[in-house]
């Protein structure tokens, strides 16, 4: 069933508007009758086409019902910048296993070093691509894409969650197994860029509340080791 996204509702005129009305009605060539899914704040709003006009489709609620596909865990992916198909390849595939937000941080030893103007630019391509990743996995929001942060503020946001794990490619961390998620509700999962991180960001982090982790002895491509992680992750914490 074709799903739609809305940051507000009014369940007694429930319409789609702008470019997805347009989408609807001339490329799926949806009718009168026919189901389609509204989604709004982890709420799925399963409804019928009342009526389509060239720029507004009205709907008539049949259920509701909260998402089903979204995780019991709010995860932040703190994603040190790579090239930019690499990131835009993490947003999508993050999204899909199901982060709710993909912070991209500026660390020592990224080769790509976009400044915060440049990089603005890039975020509604990236927020474009969130958002089809969410359509098409089911997903009951569309996770955020902050702007690009300095680490010494990507630190500060760990500090907010209820527990933070930081990939490092060097032995010396933990299994994934043996860190301790039960009754946490917030996870902060922080990923390096193509030349990992430097030790002392690490440590920095550690001070901070992190808990190393360690992959094991192959070594993952910056793209990979973020799927990776929050393919484990949902794994053990019961969301996969």
């Amino acid at each position: 069933m074709p799903r739609f996204f809305t940051n507000e509702i009014n369940e007694d005129n429930i319409i789609i508007t702008g470019s997805d009305a347009n989408h609807i009605g001339r490329s799926l060539r949806m009718k009168k009758g026919e189901q389609l899914t509204v989604c709004c704040n982890g709420t799925d709003y399963n409804c019928i086409i009342n009526s389509i006009t060239p720029d507004t489709v009205y709907l008539d609620l049949v259920s509701k019902n909260i998402c089903a596909s979204e995780p019991s865990v709010n995860v932040t992916l703190f994603q040190a910048v790579p090239k930019t198909d690499k990131l835009e390849y993490i947003i999508q595939k993050s999204v899909e296993l199901g982060v709710s937000r993909i912070v991209p941080v500026l660390t020592r030893r990224c080769i790509s070093r976009p400044d915060e103007k440049d990089f603005s630019k890039k975020l509604p391509r990236l927020q474009k691509i969130a958002e089809q990743a969410s359509k098409q996995s089911g997903r009951g929001i569309i996770p955020e894409i902050t702007p690009i942060v300095s680490y010494k503020k990507a630190l500060a946001m760990m500090s907010e969650l209820d527990r933070t794990v930081i990939l490092y490619e060097e032995q010396g961390g933990v299994s994934f197994r043996d860190v301790d998620f039960n009754n946490v509700k917030t996870i902060g999962l922080v990923v390096g860029s193509e030349g990992g991180f430097d030790p002392e960001e690490t440590d920095l982090a550690v001070e901070a509340g992190a808990v190393r982790v360690w992959l094991g002895k192959r070594i993952l491509r910056c793209e990979t080791a973020p799927v990776t992680a929050v393919s484990i992750l949902m794994f053990l914490t019961n969301n996969m």
